[in-house]
């Protein structure tokens, strides 16, 4: 079994080791150990938003459905909590919420069960930047570009007064004397 710890690793070193993962390394299940002596309640199966005080947060168990031992299907789209009206009258009918999370799946036959499409989901959808498990080819992933160009024109003198220095000094990017600069001026 894997295990990380706290501050130990960075993300470019553990995203090889993930990659390396097999079905066997993954804990589908965390809480079926504790099933002795601390019984599954339907309840962890409502889908809608939990409110304390002023915080409302949505309540996902359609997202990971594997670790409750059913068959993992593609969820729907996240909840929107900002326009949940009556959470309590929600919460007040929360088998319905549970019929409608677990109606569309089955009870796992192996840990890492899932339904067709599923995978495709994930990869395409929730977690587009990961490596598949099969080793073909890598996929292009379209990476959108937020570079709306320099939003003060302070920041556009900046980066015109950077660029003339480093012209006149003759530099490369990989000079590492000039590496701050540089920063600043992909930040500019």
């Amino acid at each position: 079994r894997w295990s990380y710890r706290q501050g130990v690793l960075k993300v470019d070193d553990l995203q090889p080791i993930l990659d390396e993962l097999t079905l066997a390394d993954v804990i589908w299940r965390p809480f079926e150990d504790h099933r002795a002596w601390r019984l599954f309640d339907e309840i962890c199966l409502y889908k809608g938003c939990l409110k304390w005080d002023e915080t409302v947060v949505p309540y996902l168990p359609d997202r990971c459905l594997r670790q409750f031992g059913y068959r993992q299907y593609v969820p729907s789209p996240p909840l929107d909590c900002i326009m949940a009206t009556n959470i309590d009258v929600d919460w007040i009918s929360y088998h319905q919420s549970v019929i409608a999370v677990i109606g569309p799946s089955t009870l796992a036959t192996t840990p890492s069960d899932v339904e067709d499409g599923y995978l495709e989901w994930y990869y395409c959808v929730s977690h587009p930047r990961l490596v598949p498990p099969h080793r073909d080819d890598p996929r292009e992933v379209p990476v959108p570009v937020y570079d709306a160009g320099p939003s003060d024109p302070d920041w556009t003198r900046v980066s015109t007064l950077i660029h003339r220095y480093l012209r006149q000094v003759n530099v490369e990017e990989e000079d590492p004397q000039f590496a701050d600069l540089f920063e600043a001026l992909h930040i500019s």
